[in-house]
C-alpha cells in the first residue's frame, strides 16, 4: 500500500497551505481514514498530521531563505492562521526563531552549533539542554560509496529530525562516533551529511544523506552501540526541521 501513502504525501506537498484534515488525505488515497492513519504511520513513521507539520516548516524555512516576506506573510503562506502559533511551532522545531533562522541563513559567520561565535543568534537560544547525563551512544557509521562531508550525529526526542538535540557530535563516515552524556530516557539518533557519489565534480550539487536509529533507550552507564547506514532522503521521509545540524541551510532547503 506504499503508493497510496506516496500519493497522499504529494497531495500534502502540493496543497500544504490548505487546512488539509484527516478526511481530506484519506480520500486523496481513497481509503478509511483508521486505516489511513496506520498505513501512512507504518511507511513514513510519523501520522500525517506531522508530516504536514513538517512540511509546512520547510517551506517557511525557504521563504525566510529566499524572500524578504515578513514573518506574518510566511505563517499565511504555510498555513498558519496565527502568525505567534506558527512562530512558537517554528522555533520549537528548528531551535531558532524565524527573525534568528533568516540572519543565520543569510550568514553571520557564525556555526549553528557553537553559540559561542554566533553574534546575530542569542546563546541561550542553542544551549543544548541541562540535564543530568548517564549515559552514552557510540557506534559506526556507513554509506554506500558515497564520499561524504562531515557527519553530524545528535540524540533527539523524535522521529523528525527537529528541536536541540541532547547530544551532538560529528565523525567521518566510514567511522565511529561517540555521543556522551546522554540523559536517561527513550531518543532517536539522527545522523546528517552532504556527499557525493563517485566520479562527480566539485561543480555537481552534493546529495544530503541522512538516516534516523530509533527509539533508542539509554540508561544508566551503559553504552548504546550502533551501525548506522546513511542513504539519500526519499519521499517517506519527513523534511528536516532543526537548524543546528551543522549542514548549511542553503543545502537542506535545496
Amino acid at each position: 500500500m506504499e503508493h497510496l501513502v506516496q500519493r497522499a504525501v504529494a497531495v500534502i506537498r502540493e496543497r500544504f497551505a490548505e487546512p488539509l484534515s484527516l478526511e481530506d488525505l484519506a480520500q486523496s488515497a481513497m481509503v478509511s481514514k483508521y486505516y489511513f492513519l496506520r498505513v501512512f504511520t507504518r511507511v513514513t513513521g510519523v501520522t500525517p498530521g506531522r508530516f504536514l507539520s513538517a512540511v509546512r516548516l520547510q517551506e517557511a524555512k525557504r521563504l525566510l531563505l529566499s524572500t524578504s516576506l515578513n514573518v506574518s506573510d510566511v505563517a499565511t503562506r504555510v498555513g498558519y492562521s496565527s502568525a505567534g502559533s506558527f512562530t512558537r511551532r517554528f522555533t520549537e522545531s528548528v531551535g531558532l526563531s524565524p527573525t534568528q533562522y533568516r540572519k543565520l541563513s543569510l550568514g553571520s559567520g557564525c556555526e549553528p552549533l557553537e553559540p559561542a561565535l554566533c553574534e546575530v543568534v542569542p546563546a541561550s537560544s542553542v544551549l543544548l539542554p541541562q540535564a543530568r547525563s548517564t549515559g552514552s551512544v557510540t557506534g559506526v557509521l556507513r554509506t554506500s560509496g558515497v564520499r561524504l562531508s562531515t557527519v553530524y550525529v545528535g540524540a533527539f526526542d523524535g522521529v523528525i529530525l527537529q528541536g536541540v538535540p541532547a547530544s551532538w557530535s560529528n565523525a567521518s563516515a566510514s567511522g565511529r562516533f561517540t555521543l556522551a552524556r546522554v540523559p536517561t530516557g527513550t531518543w532517536y539518533i539522527h545522523a546528517v551529511a552532504l556527499g557525493r557519489p563517485p566520479g562527480s565534480t566539485a561543480d555537481e550539487d552534493p546529495t544530503l544523506l541522512m538516516a534516523t536509529v530509533g527509539p533508542v533507550p539509554v540508561a544508566g552507564d551503559t553504552g548504546k552501540s550502533l551501525d548506522i547506514t546513511l542513504s539519500p532522503m526519499d519521499w517517506t521521509r519527513p523534511p528536516i526541521l532543526s537548524a543546528l545540524t551543522g549542514i548549511a541551510p542553503q543545502a537542506i532547503a535545496a
